[in-house]
């Protein structure tokens, strides 16, 4: 519990360095999604990701959630643990994402922690690296 509760504390303290208080971008950042394989694959067929999370599209939430570096784990565990198929860590630079008309903000979770949101269908051209990802013995997410 305590390795989440100090991830949440610099996930914070990266968020207010890099976005103004309406969390709009002011120094790029590297976001990550975790995705499932199978969604990643019909993202690269079709040339746009527009999954939020699981089983929920862009259209019905309006955006795509993603975290920090530092909040992968807690995102993991809480909503990614009991899933069975392959995963994949999209990676993201929030500089290129926004310089592609991508928009991207920092919003809070409702508990105090922020999370980059995507308001726009992902291109998979602006994705970095897809890194196969699964949990180990201990419950962290390797990838």
């Amino acid at each position: 519990m305590l390795s989440w509760l100090t991830g949440a504390v610099v996930a914070r303290a990266a968020a207010r360095q890099a976005f103004d208080v309406d969390g709009c971008q002011t120094r790029p950042v590297q976001i990550l999604h975790i995705a499932t394989a199978s969604d990643w694959s019909a993202a690269v067929a079709t040339g746009s990701y527009r999954v939020s999370t699981l089983g929920v599209t862009i259209d019905e939430e309006g955006f795509i959630h993603a975290s920090l570096p530092e909040q992968v784990q807690g995102t993991a565990s809480r909503f990614y643990a009991d899933v069975r198929e392959p995963l994949v860590v999209l990676v993201m630079r929030t500089e290129a994402l926004e310089a592609a008309g991508v928009p991207v903000r920092f919003e809070d979770a409702g508990n105090g922690e922020v999370f980059p949101h995507l308001y726009a269908a992902l291109p998979v051209a602006l994705v970095d690296e897809a890194l196969p990802a699964a949990f180990d013995a201990e419950g962290t997410l390797v990838y």
